[in-house]
């Protein structure tokens, strides 16, 4: 357990170093531009590369060592914020804020690349748990990795707000890279994973995509796509939150005091992810998962009928409690069923079609919000219309978009309890059971 915190501490460094940048980026270019539509397009570019590129990570996480993987990472990371930051330092700013000229897209598409390459530390981490962690305390484990998340995300948010409002986005660019390049001399010098006995599957040695051996491995659990296929449904969801949370929280908040919400806020997942790795998930994750989930509708419901501050951090807050136990869930399971060997394709292929449909939804909903929701809320006709529920106030066209979605999903969350592939996930799981773990996941004398 000491290699698997010395491990987690140095993720969530690197971690917090590209969460800072790419939240600092996205306040700052909202700020210039005032765009719903491009804030849209940077989260949807963002989720869509996420998804094309998985599935190549997880192979890579497969066929090497995973230390080589996370070295390999940091690398490539450090290496496009410090390309961002010399284009900082070589241009100046409004030649780089002008959309039509090709200096902000290169900048950005830096930036947002060595973002998506920090994924392929975190598939690395997955597969870490189950190598250093025994099964019975792997939920717990997982419910850890939230926790150091929240602590990364309070970290992020707070900094990235006060560093661009405060000290702009070329002390933010340095401060990334410097962070960056601390967090990968550490890993090289000081962090262990031993991987002696545990060889690489044959079949990743001549594949970048290996698609068949994944959804092969999948399919060998019953239940297990269909798992997959629901957390892509809820991130479809999530797409809306991405796109729209930004300019909502803009409205209400400076960039300053947006960055300690969102701070304020991950406390919510820290609290979550320490409940987590103190009492577990209980005997069947998925069921706890599914739960979880009509939490989460509830809540995107209730935290922004009216245009309270309080509401919405408030709402922020539960919403962020929940998060840990619904990702710990599916980790947990897929750490259980599936084998070491193949887990980082797993790994690789589900953030793959999880993610698949969010840019779709980011991207769609952006221009639907700016040019027809909220102006249309915003007239008297809207105002008539919606007043009673939503209340009035600058964001209600926002406010509508968020409380449709989260009803999509708890109708879907319910009806997902009623599925086979429920029933015959939780039975695979329970059987799954090593000897020497009890019902409840915990493990026995």
């Amino acid at each position: 357990m000491k290699l698997f915190h010395r491990v987690l501490a140095n993720t969530v460094v690197a971690n917090t170093a590209t969460g800072f940048l790419w939240f600092g980026w996205t306040f700052w270019v909202y700020l210039e531009t005032r765009s719903v539509f491009i804030n849209a397009v940077m989260g949807g570019s963002y989720m869509a590369l996420l998804s094309v590129t998985s599935m190549l990570f997880g192979v890579l996480v497969d066929r090497f060592r995973k230390k080589l993987v996370m070295v390999a990472s940091s690398v490539l990371t450090a290496a496009g914020y410090g390309l961002a930051g010399v284009m900082f330092l070589a241009l100046p700013t409004p030649v780089i804020t002008d959309l039509r000229a090709p200096w902000f897209w290169i900048a950005g598409g830096l930036i947002l690349g060595g973002a998506v390459v920090e994924n392929m530390r975190n598939i690395a981490l997955s597969t870490t748990v189950t190598l250093l962690v025994p099964d019975g305390e792997r939920d717990r484990a997982n419910g850890l990795v939230g926790a150091a998340q929240g602590f990364a995300f309070l970290a992020t948010s707070v900094l990235a707000g006060l560093a661009i409002g405060l000290l702009g986005i070329h002390w933010t660019l340095g401060l990334a890279v410097l962070a960056t390049t601390g967090a990968l001399a550490h890993l090289v010098l000081w962090v262990r994973i031993p991987e002696e006995g545990h060889t690489p599957d044959p079949e990743t040695a001549t594949k970048l995509i290996d698609l068949t051996g994944s959804v092969r491995a999948v399919r060998a659990v019953p239940g297990l796509m269909a798992l997959i296929l629901f957390s892509c449904f809820n991130n479809f969801i999530g797409g809306v939150m991405m796109a729209l949370l930004d300019p909502y929280g803009l409205t209400m908040f400076s960039v300053e005091w947006w960055g300690i919400v969102m701070g304020i806020s991950s406390v919510g997942f820290i609290i979550g992810g320490i409940v987590v790795s103190r009492r577990g998930l209980g005997a069947n994750p998925l069921r706890t998962l599914l739960l979880v989930n009509v939490g989460v509708a509830v809540i995107g419901v209730l935290f922004v009928l009216r245009e309270w501050p309080w509401l919405f951090v408030a709402g922020m807050v539960a919403y962020m409690c929940l998060i840990p136990a619904a990702e710990a869930a599916e980790q947990t399971i897929i750490q259980r069923v599936v084998p070491l060997e193949r887990q980082g394709r797993v790994f690789g292929f589900a953030t793959s079609v999880e993610t698949a449909a969010t840019p779709i939804s980011s991207i769609a909903i952006g221009p639907i919000a700016e040019f027809w929701l909220i102006p249309w809320v915003d007239s008297p006709a809207g105002e008539r219309a919606w007043s009673w529920l939503l209340g009035t106030g600058d964001a209600r066209g926002i406010a509508l978009v968020f409380i449709l979605s989260a009803v999509v999903l708890l109708v879907v969350v319910l009806l997902a309890f009623r599925t086979r592939a429920y029933a015959g996930l939780s039975r695979f799981y329970a059987d799954s059971a090593p000897q020497g773990v009890t019902v409840d996941g915990s493990t026995g004398s």
